[in-house]
């Protein structure tokens, strides 16, 4: 076995070395935190203690986990490609420490191998027992997510996982990486135009340039240019379950207004499904930090605010299936709602939030296309800004996504130009990012400015700007350029069937009732349209993708948790005779109860 422990070290930090084995990779970005004797102590009450030899397997590469470790003597590493010549040591835990990385929660596959370096013991607990006990106890829940989080960010930042084998210039290589890089799939590009490595594994595998992307994994798995379901499904992604589809509430979207709205319903006893185009998190899940929402004085990250919520919403038992995409919406005699996907399946609810969201604006310059997912991107993580470290870059947008992107990128470029159409950045960007983009030695807001062409041919090398005051034009040198020019909704599937705006934004409330094609299906329920409700009874639509909404995280995560009262107002209106709806006033604490789901339960 070799050791590269080189990130994020090689050996104990001073202050762990009396409690540390000798080799141990060191918690220098907190996702190795070191049990307490008394958190030791409770899961061992819900575990049994195995002693291990040297190399015994504990996770294997590849397959799903459904064992929690704790490491109570010896080590344990975890390895990636164990048992190939590219075997390497990823990290090395001694006593104190648990085995497991993000994928453990989902029910994902294992991205390594943990290995018992030498003989000792480790507590074992099944993921059962554990999400009881800290459902329990929020403080070991707290710190088990936590460094389940950092883990998989490591992972991401190491290029581990499988890898995608494609042209910079493929359509189909960059949907690929779009949908590994929203999901934080641990994975690594190898761009067939550049990387020695790319011809070498095409020659092992006897495949031609022709059938690129490919997906490898282990070296053993091989998917020639797979739809992103079956990615997914290749790493264990959750999909729509067999059998009979048929419930409350149906969410389409995960965003935060389409998770807030998962948590209320399917805590609130109402059989809950979402389902979800690309990635959890919506846009916010790709912001690199949110500073301004309530609860969170030092910010989070878009990926902890969205892990921490899915993990929320599985506890109650809402399903959440990935990737999903909504093709059509209709209703049937049974007073249900029927949303049919691109897979050909369908589900059925006595309700429906519509909670899509939005999508960034493609900018529509000459030389764009080719570049986009290499140099041009519509997001900045982290995966973005490891490829900026040695050069300046670009933030096209006035808005708050664009304000927090550049904050974040110029903790890796050398210089970031932050290019802004109108004359100020008051009017669509919060002042708490205006001060700190304006005060920033890294950062250059540069006003009146448009992109009229983008140069390079393989990679961006320079932007053409033209002052929309002047005329005058001017070149940037860049060598990424991120583009935030607002968002247009994810409705397509929905025209002609919901009353839509002008910008194709989901009507609700009275201006919906008043775009109704039947005026008439109000006054038969005997009630008129509802603040969040749609021209269609019972279809509600919440967050971005809803017109007039406010484009902020915490209003969204408002508008999905209004939702389900206004659902449960609705099924108390719809209900059959001789059932029993819900009233407003009950709280719809009755409702589909018997639907409730427990066996998912994670955080308290």
């Amino acid at each position: 076995m070799s050791g590269d422990q080189s990130q994020p070290g090689a050996g104990p930090m001073p202050e762990e070395a009396d409690e540390a084995v000798f080799g141990e990779t060191p918690d220098v970005y907190g996702a190795y935190p070191r049990l307490t004797e008394d958190q030791t102590a409770r899961l061992a009450e819900h575990g049994q203690r195995r002693s291990v030899a040297s190399n015994d397997v504990l996770i294997q590469e590849g397959e799903r986990c459904e064992t929690f470790f704790v490491v109570l003597s010896g080590s344990v590493a975890v390895v990636e490609d164990y048992g190939t010549p590219e075997e390497h040591v990823l990290r090395v835990h001694g006593p104190g420490r648990f085995i497991g990385e993000l994928g453990l929660l989902h029910g994902q596959v294992a991205f390594y191998t943990a290995v018992a370096r030498e003989p000792g013991e480790v507590l074992v607990v099944s993921l059962d027992r554990l999400r009881h006990l800290v459902s329990q106890d929020p403080a070991l829940g707290d710190v088990v997510l936590r460094a389940c989080l950092g883990r998989r960010a490591l992972l991401v930042g190491q290029g581990a996982g499988f890898r995608i084998i494609g042209s910079r210039y493929s359509p189909d290589t960059r949907r690929l990486r779009e949908f590994a890089v929203r999901n934080r799939l641990p994975h690594r590009w190898i761009d067939l135009e550049t990387d020695e490595e790319a011809e070498e594994l095409l020659r092992r595998f006897g495949v031609g340039p022709e059938e690129t992307p490919l997906v490898i994994w282990r070296d053993a798995t091989l998917l020639r240019n797979p739809s992103n379901a079956e990615l997914a499904r290749l790493i264990g992604l959750p999909s729509l379950p067999a059998g009979s589809r048929h419930g409350d509430v149906l969410i389409v979207g995960s965003g935060p207004a389409g998770l807030a709205a998962a948590v209320y319903a399917a805590s609130e006893g109402l059989s809950t499904t979402v389902v979800e185009a690309m990635a959890a998190g919506g846009q916010a899940g790709t912001s690199s930090r949110i500073e301004n929402l309530l609860g969170f004085p030092a910010g989070i990250s878009g990926a902890e605010l969205t892990e921490r919520a899915v993990l929320q919403a599985g506890k109650f038992g809402a399903g959440i299936s990935i990737p999903v995409e909504a093709t059509g919406l209709r209703t049937t005699d049974e007073d249900l709602y029927v949303v049919a996907f691109a897979d050909g399946s369908e589900i059925a609810a006595r309700a429906v939030v519509l909670a899509m969201g939005a999508r960034y604006r493609r900018l529509r310059v000459p030389g764009i296309e080719r570049l986009e997912g290499t140099s041009v991107h519509y997001s900045a993580t982290v995966y973005e800004a490891q490829q900026c470290r040695t050069d300046p870059v670009a933030v096209v947008g006035g808005g708050n996504s664009a304000g927090q992107a550049v904050l974040f990128l110029a903790g890796y470029a050398p210089k970031v130009h932050l290019l802004v159409r109108g004359p100020s950045l008051e009017a669509n960007m919060s002042r708490y990012l205006i001060d700190q983009v304006e005060r920033h030695p890294r950062v250059e807001v540069m006003l009146h400015t448009e992109v009229t062409e983008v140069v390079g041919r393989e990679v961006l090398e320079e932007l053409d700007v033209v002052d929309n005051r002047t005329g005058g034009h001017r070149r940037l040198a860049v060598q990424g350029l991120f583009v935030f020019t607002g968002a247009d909704p994810h409705t397509e599937w929905l025209a002609g069937t919901i009353a839509l705006d002008s910008r194709n934004f989901v009507l609700t409330g009275p201006e919906a009732q008043e775009a109704c094609a039947d005026p008439e299906v109000w006054h038969g329920r005997g009630r008129s349209c509802m603040t969040l409700e749609t021209s269609l009874p019972g279809v509600f639509a919440v967050g971005d993708v809803r017109s007039g909404s406010v484009k902020r995280v915490a209003s969204a995560a408002g508008e999905g948790a209004m939702a389900i009262h206004f659902v449960h107002r609705h099924l108390g209106h719809s209900a059959a005779p001789g059932t029993t709806g819900t009233s407003a006033s009950a709280g719809g604490s009755d409702v589909s109860a018997r639907l409730r789901h427990k066996e998912s339960a994670w955080l308290g």
